[in-house]
């Protein structure tokens, strides 16, 4: 007689709560086409050399909701947040540059200082393409301190530049204090056979991973939940975006901005995630 299959106590209940967190967090992102308004102009401090910004994500209200309601990338590990993966290195001067502040942390600050520093290192060569990253350490990059460490929760790098009154740009990784806001470069040929260098500042979405974006558990800047900023992102990402372009071609682009959150007219192209929030600092 054949067996009847049953299912074992509590299994009907994790996946029902597994079938509802993955909804949960369907509704709470957004998909990634829809209309964006786009601007562009000529860096003051290079002729050679234009900007292309994405105002619908400039102007939006994400923040990072890190150990505020952060589902992280990769399912069971919200607490990490992006972490889970590690950070690749942009280039020998950014790991050299890193490693400069690295020496500087100590086990107060740093809850895996013995491991990074006396075990196995902390960095490594990614298994699939060989690049150096950050080492991952029992699930995670080796600097993210966990739950409950007594110097803080998240980035030691981070920690270490709030400590020292640094912005945290100086002490992590490239990747780190740019997502997520990506910066690509494309030359662009124009009729007249001159040439331009054309550099494109927009929202670091699950597109910006490759491939793999698409498999990530959950993603931020598409997520309502994440956008709930009482200013846009060029304000909170003003030393971010200033290092990413210039100070000279910031300041045009903060007023770009601020004259779009300012219009009397409606908004175009809004960031779907965005909900109606307090207004912007005027333009200056």
């Amino acid at each position: 007689m054949p067996k009847t299959n049953k299912t074992k106590p509590g299994k009907a209940e994790r996946t029902r709560a597994e079938d509802s967190a993955r909804a949960a967090r369907a509704a709470d992102e957004h998909g990634l086409d829809f209309p964006r308004a786009w601007v562009e102009f000529p860096d003051p401090a290079d002729d050679e050399q234009v900007f292309r910004c994405d105002l619908t994500w400039l102007t939006s209200r994400w923040t990072c909701i890190f150990g505020s309601g952060c589902q992280g990338i990769q399912a069971g590990r919200a607490d990490d947040g992006c972490c889970t993966l590690g950070a690749h290195f942009s280039d020998e001067e950014d790991e050299e540059r890193v490693a400069g502040h690295v020496a500087r942390l100590t086990p107060d600050v740093w809850q895996f200082h013995e491991e990074g520093t006396r075990g196995g290192g902390w960095t490594q060569e990614d298994e699939d393409d060989g690049e150096r990253q950050t080492r991952v350490w029992q699930g995670s990059c080796i600097f993210q301190n966990r739950p409950g460490f007594a110097g803080g929760a998240g980035c030691a790098l981070h920690i270490l530049a709030l400590r020292e009154g640094r912005e945290p740009l100086e002490t992590k990784p490239d990747v780190c204090w740019q997502l997520p806001v990506r910066r690509t470069y494309d030359w662009i040929d124009r009729p007249d056979d001159t040439r331009v260098l054309r550099v494109s500042i927009g929202e670091y979405d699950r597109r910006g991973w490759g491939p793999g974006g698409h498999d990530l558990h959950w993603w931020c800047t598409s997520a309502t939940s994440a956008h709930g900023a009482g200013d846009p992102v060029y304000v909170t990402y003003g030393p971010e975006l200033t290092e990413m372009m210039g100070k000279e071609a910031y300041d045009v682009l903060a007023q770009l901005c601020a004259r779009r959150v300012h219009s009397e007219l409606p908004l175009v192209a809004p960031h779907p995630a965005d909900p109606t929030g307090p207004e912007a600092p005027a333009p200056r």
